[in-house]
């Protein structure tokens, strides 16, 4: 099929989008700052999971939706969270570092939780999953493309900061024709658990934005901090997840287990822009 081929593609250019916004420096801020990228590591690698694990427990979803939404879990920030963060007055630095570090970090992570969950939510219906395979995949269409695109910026920095605009333009259509290509792929199940599996994923981000400034501050972090960990933890790669997603059915197409991060593509923006500043309004940004 056509999706095969193109949704993997569309991520790699998203992934190199990302590498293109990025120099050195920014993965140099990880001695820097240290303190700021472990806590915001922390946040987005084992809170995120963890909050999504427990509200699942309140809620009624078919396996297949379950397993999706912890699959979404394990996804890095998305590419928007710097813009996000920018626009929230939050440590834009600090966003940078953490979506490289992070999205890299996830070859490792993401395959062996993915295994985890699949047991857990899916039990004897559960697929087999080479985790190595899934990281390989991962590898070649995350981590290359983040790579190439930032040695790209490297070897031509002049023109990538007047190419940059036009590529960022085209990652985001590119997102949001993923999006859509999944849940219109699956619209009769989206239609059907819309009620169950929206009130979840908009109170799985509620709880991220909240949890990722209040652990900022008990930590010792400033304000601008805060809201970029904040907004990591609430703005998840959903790209990601649904290529993710495809890996694991090994079926062909969009599988049913990338609903929810489709979902999420859509809802995180309806929660997170409002909430970002509300937040910003009680904590402040200093």
């Amino acid at each position: 099929m056509l999706i095969d081929v193109a949704l993997p593609l569309s991520l790699a250019f998203i992934m190199f989008s990302l590498g293109y916004g990025l120099t050195f420096a920014d993965f140099g801020r990880v001695l820097s700052m240290p303190r700021a990228v472990l806590v915001g590591m922390l946040g987005q690698v084992v809170l995120v999971p963890v909050v999504a694990f427990v509200l699942l427990q309140a809620f009624s979803l078919p396996p297949a939706l379950a397993f999706g939404v912890m699959i979404l879990s394990f996804c890095p920030g998305g590419v928007t969270s710097n813009i996000l963060t920018k626009l929230a007055g939050g440590t834009v630095a600090l966003s940078i570092t953490l979506t490289a570090v992070v999205s890299l970090l996830s070859v490792l992570t993401v395959p062996v939780l993915v295994g985890w969950a699949s047991g857990v939510f899916l039990g004897a219906d559960a697929p087999v999953i080479n985790v190595s395979a899934i990281g390989f995949s991962m590898f070649a269409i995350t981590a290359v493309p983040v790579l190439i695109g930032l040695l790209m910026r490297f070897v031509a920095s002049d023109f990538a900061e007047r190419t940059e605009g036009a590529v960022s333009v085209v990652a985001v259509v590119l997102f949001v024709v993923i999006v859509l290509a999944a849940l219109i792929t699956n619209w009769d199940l989206f239609v059907a658990n819309i009620g169950r599996l929206g009130p979840l994923l908009v109170a799985i981000n509620v709880v991220l934005l909240i949890l990722g400034i209040l652990l900022a501050r008990v930590l010792g972090l400033g304000g601008g901090d805060g809201l970029c960990i904040s907004i990591e933890m609430g703005v998840q790669n959903a790209a990601l997840g649904i290529t993710v997603a495809g890996l694991v059915a090994q079926s062909g197409g969009i599988p049913e287990y990338a609903v929810p991060a489709a979902l999420y593509g859509i809802t995180m923006y309806i929660v997170t822009l409002p909430g970002m500043f509300v937040l910003r309004a009680i904590f402040g940004k200093s």
